[in-house]
């Protein structure tokens, strides 16, 4: 663990298995059965307080090891994002820094988990990273939208050197975590299979919102002396008709608190 965490700190960005093919196959069930139930999930946030699915991978022992040796011993579960290329899909994301858009007083303490739950190669578009560019801290972004561009507004680092680039495929049951200055970008998909992630969003508990709007989280472990924000209820099984409402504002809430509008919590 001390490892990995010194490799991050590195980097910005590591990769390593968190569940087995078989229980990756199961998760992509699960989310089907969500599309089947409450239609396309692609982008939506807060999945993780109407499904069991996102909940339980999120809050993996495992996982929550990793990410508190990472940020802390204090860990918020602050989103979790479903993001689907399809087949062929033309879509791409365009190199840039998730933390240009959260609007969090320290950016230091947030991690990104994105967990593959079908094959993320660089034919299907995976993530590439620059590692190490979130030493760097904040860089300048522009607007120059594109219809293929996932980011609303076609946000991207303004000058970004991308011969250090480096692609990080993902096996189904593998995960990626980044920091939120790490540069990074992915592809179009242009295989004939879906390219299916689980992106969490971790907050260490002290951290906070800027605009001082009615974010919510929820406490996944440790303590929260803070109270920064709302408190996001775990499901106690899928589709519950309150527990679909209240995830539908939810969502529209956590899209309004980024900067950059409804696609600008990418995180490719």
């Amino acid at each position: 663990m001390n490892e990995l965490a010194e490799r991050y700190r590195r980097d910005g960005v590591i990769s390593v298995r968190i569940i087995n093919a078989d229980e990756a196959a199961h998760h992509r069930s699960e989310l089907e059965r969500g599309e089947a139930e409450l239609g396309p999930l692609h982008y939506l946030d807060k999945v993780h307080t109407v499904m069991t699915s996102p909940y339980r991978l999120a809050t993996l022992p495992a996982v929550l090891d990793l990410v508190e040796s990472l940020i802390g011993p204090d860990v918020l579960l602050y989103n979790c994002t479903y993001i689907i290329k399809e087949p062929g899909s033309e879509a791409f994301v365009a190199w840039h820094q998730d933390l240009t858009y959260w609007g969090l007083d320290d950016p230091q303490a947030q991690v990104s988990m994105w967990l593959a739950l079908a094959p993320a190669t660089v034919e299907s578009g995976c993530m590439s990273m620059i590692p190490g560019s979130h030493i760097s801290g904040p860089m300048d972004h522009v607007q120059d939208a594109t219809d293929a561009n996932l980011l609303l507004m076609g946000q991207r680092v303004s000058a970004v050197d991308t011969s250090a680039a480096t692609a990080y495929p993902l096996a189904p049951g593998e995960a990626s975590f980044h920091h939120g200055w790490t540069v990074h970008a992915s592809g179009p998909n242009t295989t004939s299979e879906r390219r299916i992630g689980l992106n969490v969003q971790y907050l260490a508990a002290h951290n906070r919102h800027v605009s001082g709007d009615a974010m919510s989280a929820m406490l996944v472990r440790g303590d929260d002396a803070f109270g920064h924000f709302g408190v996001d209820v775990a499901p106690e099984s899928d589709f519950e008709p309150p527990a679909v409402s209240n995830w539908r504002g939810l969502d529209s809430a956590m899209k309004a608190g980024f900067k950059g509008g409804p696609d600008a919590d990418s995180s490719a």
